[in-house]
């Protein structure tokens, strides 16, 4: 077999079978070998940051990598802001990069670039195959490497002679590798501080956020007294019905400093010290009160469910129900507003179904209005590198094996960036709605602009306006193969969501805010 075959047989046995692709000369003879060995599922993104980020969201909802396929280094380039995301989500990501043939490159050939330097400003482990004898086990090794620690990305970098050469030994997975063990004097201090202390928080992130981990933390809140809040920037959140109604962190730096001034221990569980999504003129880049002590109870490398174990069982904790989310709410009517949106979505969002939010400053208050919602997943951006949504919910629902509804709120600037997951939505037929929050500006920038302390004037604000011309989501979203609607109140939503969610079909609505 060529190294191709070997590359793809390995990823299978490893059980890697999803590769989110968009490949070119160098990649042929992968693309080749998906038609010489059966059971890869192999989903076309139409520019390289759709791939990225549909591993992202892949791996969210399946707990197991996918493999990317991206064309040299430009093609990476062009996938990094979402790698970007998904390293700070801590999604294992098997990164697979065509590049030259290993003679061809010493020619400084057009597409000729450091990969491997630009693969590590997102990656955990980086490798360049040069072997096609050893291209199996280096295979291997980035399959590991991406499951490692809770989840990282791993790059390995694929010469086109590589793949093509005869001689490709195919390898059996690796074992995973162990995470780093729980500190037990971390464990005994933390128990001894919610034991003795008052003014204590848990902050909350990784799969403490998960039913399980909430659920134990919610013990230990309950026996201790303590309070729990989950990082802003935690990439999915167990949410509705039956969950704990968790709040986020606040994105504003003044509220996250109101939140957290009363705290004077903060425990962290696969979290860091709060700081400040930028730096603002007279604000501290940390939230939490000078004063406040900072406990690790676990890292982020580490397993936070088995810490959480670890304290309930050190503190006698018994499990504790979650508190009464209220009754589900009604469908909201008239003009639309941030409330009146999540409230619907309350209303409406069907069981077990995947939010993927990139609403950016439209949705900052959704959490309190969407507890009663029926069970779900609520993903987030990460990083800050706008793009995620469309990409993730796309990833999510290839994951979910269309078994699940999920809906996209998504801001109609940052959709922009890579609205052609919608393409692939229509390819593959996922069970996708999104809403398109249409207020046609980049309305964040100008929050920050007061943030910030600047001041404005026309020119200025020109660059924030998506108006002149308008965004038309309903002919985008017709051109990529999604149907599509226009909602302008809360009945016409209403409608339009109720009938998607009954399709097995991607549907847009662009909904006039």
């Amino acid at each position: 077999m060529n190294g191709a075959v070997s590359v793809v047989k390995t990823l299978l046995s490893s059980g890697v079978d999803t590769c989110f692709a968009n490949p070119g000369t160098s990649e042929m003879h992968f693309v080749a070998a998906l038609d010489q060995t059966r059971g890869m599922h192999c989903v076309l993104g139409l520019q390289e940051n759709i791939a990225t980020g549909m591993a992202d969201g892949y791996w969210r909802i399946a707990r197991r990598p996918a493999s990317t396929l991206l064309h040299c280094g430009p093609g990476l380039a062009n996938g990094l802001a979402n790698l970007h995301n998904a390293r700070r989500a801590r999604s294992g990501i098997v990164n697979i990069v065509g590049d030259h043939a290993t003679y061809h490159r010493l020619h400084d050939p057009a597409l000729s670039m450091d990969t491997e330097a630009l693969a590590r400003t997102v990656s955990s482990w980086v490798r360049t195959s040069t072997s096609v004898e050893r291209v199996g086990h280096d295979t291997a090794s980035c399959v590991q490497a991406a499951r490692a620690a809770g989840g990282q990305v791993a790059t390995l970098v694929l010469p086109s002679n590589v793949s093509w050469d005869e001689g490709g030994v195919s390898v059996d997975g690796f074992s995973d590798l162990a995470r780093a063990p729980i500190d037990a004097f971390a464990v005994d201090n933390v128990a001894r501080v919610l034991r003795e202390r008052e003014n204590v928080l848990m902050l909350l992130a990784g799969d403490a956020a998960s039913e399980v981990g909430l659920a134990l933390a919610w013990s230990v809140a309950e026996a201790t007294g303590a309070r729990l809040m989950v990082d802003y920037l935690n990439p999915t959140i167990a949410r509705g019905r039956g969950r704990v109604p968790i709040e986020r962190v606040p994105y504003s730096t003044d509220l996250a400093i109101e939140a957290f001034a009363r705290f004077e221990q903060i425990v962290l569980v696969n979290s860091k010290g709060p700081v400040g999504f930028f730096a603002y003129p007279g604000k501290p880049s940390m939230q939490y009160a000078p004063a406040s002590q900072l406990h690790v109870l676990s890292r982020p490398d580490q397993d936070a469910i088995q810490a959480l174990r670890a304290l309930t069982s050190a503190l006698g904790a018994r499990r504790a129900a979650a508190p009464s989310t209220g009754e589900r709410p009604t469908i909201a009517a008239g003009a639309p507003t941030p409330e009146r949106l999540a409230q619907t979505v309350a209303a409406l969002l069907p069981e077990n179904a995947i939010v993927a939010d990139e609403s950016i400053s439209y949705g900052r208050g959704f959490y309190r209005l969407t507890h009663a919602a029926a069970p779900n997943d609520w993903m987030h951006l990460t990083g800050g590198a706008i793009g995620y949504g469309l990409p993730v919910a796309t990833g999510a629902a290839i994951a979910a094996r269309r078994q699940r509804r999920v809906l996209s709120l998504q801001a109609d600037g940052s959709g922009m960036y890579t609205l052609q997951a919608l393409w692939t939505q229509a390819r593959e037929k996922l069970p996708c709605t999104t809403i398109v929050l249409a207020n046609r500006k980049y309305n964040i920038l100008v929050g920050e602009y007061k943030a910030v302390g600047a001041l404005p004037g026309p020119t200025a604000m020109q660059m924030l306006d998506l108006g002149n011309p308008a965004l038309d989501w309903v002919k985008l979203a017709a051109g990529m193969g999604v149907e599509a609607a226009r909602a302008e109140n809360m009945e016409q939503c209403a409608d339009l969501m109720s009938g998607s969610f009954k399709r097995d079909a991607p549907f847009l609505i662009e909904l006039l805010i």
